[in-house]
């Protein structure tokens, strides 16, 4: 990949802080097999490849023995050190075995997100030059294999691509007879180290330009031992989570931290409110991670249908504002307590609110950074900000991404000259020690010589018992330049006007010249598989119009 972003000098202070370490999730893995063999430690809801909706359970054992036959079948298959295999598949333990069988032969995971289709899988498949695709046949309706015959057609380095579910056809492989049913040596394999590349995750695309996020070994480890130290999570917990595993969120939260922790994990290979809460009683899950519109989802739905959730203690959000109606829902419908993060793929769970702050806090704050990393709010000049006034956030520390897959050039462009990576995100002081996200610094609304941070009234919009869910967006204007349009999904049979949301921001206190001028009402947001809204999306909208 070229020359990595940490110095030895970080290196080595992150590994005398207890940060990195010597070790990988492969040690991890085999430390829950001497420990507790037969403990689950996945239970898969899944509907590839046998068209039924799961579950599919597996021990720590019978993990550990999986993904030995997938790493000496995959090394069978031409895979190298180094090398990334593609992983084009939804919440499956096909998935997270694979993801571990890559580190057993030193290979690199390439997860892609399932939504991703042919334009975006050649692009990253053909930068990463991934000798193995792997995906399900069909998945929600769509012909994978078909799609990767077409990739293969335009990608002359792609040497195998492995079906999952659909046997082997059109010069692909069947997973189960090529990865599963065969049994290969390993002579010859050389395992990860702690401080190789563990992962190649491309940016979901909130701007339309996904770059691969390279971490190491000890770079994902940092991010998981510290979310798991800030909460206080330990082996007995069963997580769950609300994205795909071949996000970020979903990959460190619901895979590698379980792990870390000798925990179990439970895996959903959809999202539905109505078929997760009666998951969540069932197998008795104790931390739950997803964005907001996951968390609403689920207090509405056990308010229609309640189920004992009294397993259930940690929720923890990010990516958007929480009305504090949902830190109160999560409370008292759900019976949890819900802290509020904030992370990007390139560095893992940032800042986070703290138990010992106040339940609210989480509706106030993006929480303090995290043990490992740092945060900073600076000026145009690289300045720091006064109290409460806002500014770029910059971080640093041991959870921080080691580049852009091929595209150091493009991450050199984030890193400040004292080392700080320029997020491209705003936020202020939130008066505690934390951080309140404001926006992104291409989301800022320039309404003639002002900036309006969408974000702090995206947060006074959601406390409108109407608003279901708002995204706050410019458009352009001859005379001011921009002006704010308010893109609101209203709570269903209320008839929102811009006057009901005047009246309600003017309520608040809020500033006039913060006041979107435009009401736009729409079914629902677009999104990532994160949760994330997609403001390009609507400003090619609001454009177009």
């Amino acid at each position: 990949m070229g020359d990595t972003a940490i110095s030895t000098a970080a290196a080595d202070r992150y590994r005398a802080q207890g940060w990195w370490r010597e070790e990988t999730v492969l040690d991890d893995l085999r430390r829950a097999v001497a420990a507790t063999p037969d403990k689950t430690a996945l239970v898969c809801y899944q509907s590839v490849p046998t068209g039924e909706f799961g579950p599919v359970s597996l021990t720590y054992r019978e993990l550990a023995e999986k993904v030995e036959r997938i790493a000496g079948n995959l090394h069978r298959l031409g895979v190298r050190h180094g090398d990334v295999v593609t992983l084009h598949l939804p919440n499956t333990w096909q998935l997270a075995a694979l993801i571990l069988a890559c580190a057993r032969i030193g290979a690199v995971a390439g997860p892609i997100v399932p939504i991703m289709r042919r334009r975006e899988v050649e692009f990253m498949v053909g930068l990463t030059e991934s000798p193995v695709y792997i995906a399900a046949a069909e998945f929600r309706r769509f012909d994978y294999a078909a799609m990767s015959a077409e990739v293969a057609a335009n990608v002359p380095t792609l040497r195998h691509r492995v079906i999952l579910g659909g046997g082997a056809v059109g010069g692909s492989l069947d997973f189960d007879a090529e990865l599963l049913d065969t049994e290969s040596s390993l002579d010859g394999a050389v395992e990860a180290g702690p401080d190789d590349l563990a992962q190649v995750m491309f940016t979901s695309g909130t701007t339309g330009e996904p770059k691969g996020v390279v971490h190491s070994h000890n770079t994902l480890h940092s991010m998981n031992k510290a979310q798991a130290d800030v909460l206080g999570l330990t082996a007995d917990e069963v997580t769950a989570m609300g994205s795909p595993t071949a996000h970020q969120a979903g990959y460190t939260w619901n895979l590698l931290m379980p792990l870390h922790l000798g925990a179990t994990s439970v895996h959903v290979d959809h999202w539905d409110a109505r078929v997760m809460l009666p998951i969540l009683a069932q197998r008795r899950v104790t931390f739950f991670m997803g964005a907001p519109p996951f968390l609403s989802d689920l207090v509405n739905w056990q308010l229609e249908t309640p189920y004992d959730l009294s397993a259930l203690a940690v929720f923890a959000t990010g990516s958007a504002p929480v009305p504090p109606v949902l830190v109160e829902g999560c409370v008292e419908v759900l019976g949890c307590r819900l802290y509020a993060l904030w992370g990007m793929t390139e560095n893992g769970c940032v800042t986070i609110t703290r138990p010992e702050e106040p339940v609210l806090r989480a509706s106030e704050s993006d929480g303090t950074a995290v043990p490992g990393m740092r945060v900073r709010l600076v000026d145009d000049n690289g300045d720091p900000v006064p109290p409460g006034a806002v500014g770029a956030l910059q971080v640093r520390g041991s959870a921080q991404c080691l580049g852009y897959y091929r595209r150091q050039d493009a991450y050199a462009e984030n890193v400040t000259a004292d080392g700080w990576f320029d997020t491209g995100d705003l936020a202020r002081d939130d008066g505690h020690g934390g951080i309140r996200i404001t926006g992104r610094v291409k989301d800022l609304i320039m309404r003639g010589a002002e900036n309006i941070p969408a974000v702090e009234v995206e947060a006074a919009l959601l406390r409108h018992t109407a608003v279901t869910d708002v995204a706050v967006v410019g458009y352009p204007d001859e005379r001011l330049g921009e002006r704010a349009c308010a893109v609101v999904v209203a709570a269903d049979g209320a008839a929102l006007t811009m006057d009901d949301l005047t009246s309600h921001l003017d309520g608040l206190g809020m500033v006039k010249h913060y006041w979107p001028e435009r009401l736009e009402l729409v079914p629902a947001l677009p999104r990532t598989p994160s949760g994330k809204i997609q403001k390009f999306a609507l400003r090619e909208l609001l454009r177009a119009q």
